[in-house]
């Protein structure tokens, strides 16, 4: 990397726009250096704490040390062949765990990928090609993805969709059950009954596919009674129900699959984010008879189950067993709730506070009317946490929601000390209007 040390963060940032796509977004004006565990220090020597985890990335902090020896050794071996001209045991094995791991009495295979939008797309030619139909069901507010099919399933316009269409044909979106803004379970099940009769006969769906929890809709959690019902109505009509675990899988939720809390079994599961502790590696996962539908020839990827990600995630694995992580999810989700319903008690603002495990997040409103969104406020949050040492992002369909992604190593001392900040924060938002 060329870069001259005495340049700081606006340096560095007036580059960035001056070589990067207007199209990549960019949170916040920080050039990262070095990270730790649930810290990091910018380009400037300054320290903060990291609660985004690059974008639930990070289940097991920055460089946990298992999964960078994992990684140093396999460098020492080979760093790429392309699984479908070479084969290499680590993918093999890995596959092996997350079988074991997935929910459901019945035999699975897995496939590797690079990203989460392409284990979506995966999944979607699994399913047609499985059934040979050409529909898929998504729902309003869920995110799956960049990619033109994943555009497609993805249910919020700004800014994912706009400007990109025309999407692929055969896609449908059920409303997504939200409580706090008046649609019930009862009410998306109607969205579907009216789907069937309005828009596509569920003999020509493939795939059903939702969120567990809603990552960039907003951390909405999908009651159990909604997924006990899709298992069913998939069953019923020979449609194959796909759980989205990119970013709640790897035990975010206090489970290693968040759909494992409803006590349905999906067809396919797609994961990514925090599988491998950083490095870029997604999976399908499911009903071997379906994953075997496709020919052979018809999934993979030149990158597609990279050696050092797949040391990576076999390390991840490890990392969860020896130090108890799911157990610990919980203990931070907990944590992180009480502190946010406290602070929820003081300020009318706070329309909700929800999540599941250690997947926790805020909805913010105006004057404490829950239909009138503050998505600048959730904005001024995330920007006076920056200054004090605080990484947040937010999310939901209006901006509004503000989520706490933070690694799952991070000490008990490390979320009340960013917590603190959080309440300051949300205070000098406040204060400045």
């Amino acid at each position: 990397m060329q870069r001259e040390p005495h340049l700081d963060n606006a340096a560095l940032f007036a580059r960035r726009e001056a070589a990067i796509a207007r199209g990549v977004g960019h949170s916040h004006q920080i050039f990262i250096d070095r990270g730790e565990n649930a810290e990091i220090w910018d380009v400037s020597g300054r320290r903060y704490i990291d609660f985004a985890g690059g974008i639930a990335v990070l289940n097991t902090g920055h460089r946990h040390p298992a999964v960078v020896q994992a990684v140093k050794e396999q460098l020492d071996r080979f760093t790429h062949t392309c699984f479908q001209v070479l084969a290499y045991e680590s993918y093999v094995e890995l596959a092996e765990r997350l079988n074991a791991k997935a929910p459901g009495d019945f035999a699975k295979k897995a496939l590797f990928l690079t990203t989460g939008a392409e284990a979506v797309e995966n999944a979607v030619k699994i399913a047609r090609a499985h059934t040979g139909r050409p529909g898929v069901i998504a729902f309003t507010g869920g995110y799956h993805g960049r990619t033109l099919m994943t555009m497609g399933l993805t249910g919020k316009v700004v800014p994912y969709k706009a400007g990109f269409g025309p999407f692929p044909a055969d896609i449908f979106h059920a409303r997504f059950p939200n409580a706090l803004h008046g649609v019930s379970v009862q009410d998306a099940i109607d969205s579907l009954e009216s789907i069937f009769k309005n828009g596509i006969e569920p003999t020509r769906v493939a795939a059903i596919i939702i969120e567990p929890v809603q990552g960039e809709g907003g951390f909405n959690v999908a009651p159990p009674a909604l997924l006990q019902h899709l298992r069913a109505l998939c069953d019923q009509h020979g449609i194959v129900l796909i759980a989205d675990e990119v970013q709640t899988g790897a035990g975010r939720t206090g489970k290693w699959f968040a759909i494992e809390h409803s006590g349905v079994a999906p067809d396919l599961i797609t994961m990514a984010k925090s599988m491998a502790g950083g490095f870029p590696i997604s999976a399908v996962i499911g009903r071997a008879e379906i994953m075997d539908a496709p020919n052979p020839g018809g999934l993979g990827g030149t990158y597609a189950g990279n050696p050092l990600a797949c040391a990576a995630a076999l390390a991840v694995l490890d990392v969860f067993e020896q130090e108890n992580l799911l157990q610990r999810a919980e203990d931070v989700g907990q944590r992180l709730m009480l502190n946010l319903q406290e602070l929820a008690q003081q300020h009318a603002c706070i329309a909700q506070v929800r999540g599941l495990g250690a997947m926790v997040a805020m909805e913010l409103c105006q004057d404490g009317d829950p239909a009138r969104p503050d998505a600048q406020l959730a904005k001024n949050l995330c920007t006076q946490a920056a200054e004090r040492g605080l990484i947040l992002l937010s999310c939901g369909t209006y901006g509004n929601v503000i989520r706490i992604l933070v690694p799952l190593t991070a000490s008990d001392a490390l979320l009340d000390e960013g917590l603190a900040i959080v309440g300051q924060s949300l205070q000098a938002a406040l204060a400045a209007g």
